[in-house]
Formats: structure tokens, C-alpha cells, sequence
């Protein structure tokens, strides 16, 4: 989906989002208030210069903006595989941008992800899913990895791979197996800025993933063992 299209479609009382070398950000009204919006279009490679737009954007909502709930577009092929951003250390401009949207959450921000395109390895780690909850759009293409690179990787034929897929989300692309594994909290179909602005209205007491990934059967260890770790358990006895 275009972004512009997009726009529409959330904010039917208006935005002021602009867009520069694939990065997105404005403001726009959702009911009564205003938020922050910031995100990527086209594809976009998470580079240094974008990964600290998006840094910079979210730092300047928390001081200038307190409080105001913060929406994070994401449409990205993951991080961009760039000798010169490797030797510029792009995994710390990378955990920088997560951090700032931690930093938000701590000081009051509503944060919120919508995967509207596509989403891919870290460039969704350190945006979306950094969020309260994230969302996802039915024709959105989700992934961690294609399952060509992950057979390179694990050296596990793309055949089998392709059989694991069936059974078990880790291993599947797409916003369904997203949600089955509670990375994504809800599919959104039909009219969006209703949906958008429940999603803001909504309360999320700490990160739920892990308990909605083992209600609805995507990820069945990783809240128990999250529970053991909590309890002081020793996890591999247990």
C-alpha cells in the first residue's frame, strides 16, 4: 500500500506527514488528539542516516511533545548490507533507535507499530516491535528471513525448511504467523482509523508477547520459560 493511501485511510481528520529519502514523519489528529508519526516507505534499507531520522524524530516528540502517543509506520527490507554501514556499526544506530523508543515508553508515550507493506529482520526489531503493540495490515509480508538465506544459514535444506513452515510459525513469513506468535497483536481489515484509534485508547501493562504467543499456540516455551526466569528457577531443570 502507498503510504499516502495509507495516511488517508488512518487519519481522515488530516495529517501533516511528509516523506524525504523514504523516511516518514509529521504529525496527524486521531479523534480529539494529536499524534506523532514516523516510519519508512518504499522498502526502505535501515541505514545509519535513517536509523537516526527515526532516533532523532522520536527524541525531539518526548521533549518538545510530552506524552503525545507516537505511531511507527514500518515498510522495510531490514537493515541495509552496506560495507560502509557495517564499519559505521550500524547494529549500534540500530539499538540507538530502540532505545529512544524506550525512552518514550518510559516517559509517558503511547507507542504503536503498524506493518503496512513489508517487514524484515532487524529493521522491524528496532521499530515495530519496539512498540506497545504492534499491528499488521492482511497484505503486509512479515519475516525474519527468506527461507532461501535461513537454509544458507542453518545449513537445513530449503525443502525441509519449507515442511517446518507448515507446522510452525518461526518459520513461516506473513502477518498470520506473526500473530499466532503474539509478535503482532491484531490483523487490520476493513476501516482503519477506528481500529487505530482502539489501539491508542488501549492499555498494555508490560510486554505481552510471550503470554499471547502460548494462548494462541505460535510459541509454547517462551512464556513458561519467561515465568521460570521471573521465579528464580533453574531453567534447564525445570
Amino acid at each position: 500500500m502507498e503510504w499516502q493511501n495509507l495516511a488517508a485511510a488512518l487519519f481522515p481528520l488530516g495529517h501533516q506527514i511528509g516523506e524525504k529519502d523514504n523516511f516518514l514523519s509529521g504529525s496527524a489528529q486521531v479523534g480529539a488528539a494529536t499524534i506523532a508519526v514516523v516510519g519508512t516507505t518504499e522498502h526502505a534499507p535501515i541505514g545509519v542516516e535513517i536509523a537516526l531520522a527515526q532516533a532523532r524524530f522520536v527524541l525531539e516528540t518526548v521533549r518538545e511533545h510530552p506524552g503525545r502517543p507516537i505511531l511507527i509506520l514500518v515498510d522495510t527490507q531490514g537493515q541495509r548490507l552496506r560495507h560502509r554501514d557495517e564499519m559505521l556499526g550500524i547494529n549500534s544506530y540500530m539499538a540507538h533507535l530502540g532505545k529512544c523508543v524506550e525512552l518514550a515508553r518510559q516517559r509517558g508515550h503511547k507507542t504503536i507499530g503498524l506493518v503496512y507493506d513489508q517487514a524484515l529482520s532487524g529493521g522491524f526489531i528496532t521499530s515495530g516491535l519496539m512498540a506497545d503493540a504492534c499491528y499488521a495490515l492482511p497484505d503486509s509480508t512479515i519475516r525474519v528471513m527468506g527461507l532461501p538465506a535461513m537454509a544458507r544459514i542453518t545449513k537445513v535444506s530449503e525443502k525441509r525448511l519449507t515442511e517446518l513452515a507448515v507446522s510452525n510459525p518461526v518459520f513461516a513469513p506473513g502477518p498470520e504467523n506473526y500473530l499466532r506468535m503474539g509478535g503482532v497483536q491484531e490483523i487490520w481489515s476493513g476501516e482503519l482509523a477506528p481500529q487505530l484509534q482502539r489501539a491508542l485508547a488501549e492499555e498494555h501493562a508490560g510486554d505481552a508477547r510471550g503470554a499471547l504467543g502460548l494462548a494462541r499456540g505460535g510459541r509454547k516455551l517462551a512464556q513458561p520459560v519467561i515465568d521460570a526466569i521471573l521465579a528464580g528457577r533453574n531453567v534447564l531443570a525445570a
